[in-house]
């Protein structure tokens, strides 16, 4: 994993980890996409695939694995995958150096 590109907190790497476990399905990975649309412009999707497809990058740490398509890591690149937990919930975050700005939920983000 280059950590130029993505970054994934071990926080992170556990959740996702632990919910594949849950799931059953072998080689399964964690997607993030961008897509457009959300209150600021761009939004975060997460879901769970067993499939890469040729223009999706991995990025691993200890036994998570994230994939993402070249398009959305060229929005994400240099982000850092968290997941946080706290009195309002537990979620996973992105902290995107390219986003000016971001929606309350955290959710969605626009750039420049």
């Amino acid at each position: 994993m280059s950590t130029t590109e993505i970054e994934l907190s071990e926080s992170a790497a556990k959740r996702i980890a632990t919910l594949v476990a849950a799931e059953g399905v072998e080689d399964l990975k964690l997607r993030i996409a961008v897509s457009g649309g959300g209150c600021s412009g761009f939004q975060y999707g997460f879901s769970f695939d067993d499939a890469v497809n040729a223009d999706d990058r991995l990025f691993k740490r200890e036994q998570a694995t994230v994939v993402i398509d070249e398009t959305s890591l060229d929005l994400l690149r240099g982000a850092v995958i968290d997941f946080v937990e706290d009195l309002a919930g537990a979620s996973f975050q992105i902290r995107n150096p390219n986003a000016q700005s971001s929606c309350g939920c955290g959710n969605s983000f626009s750039i420049g």
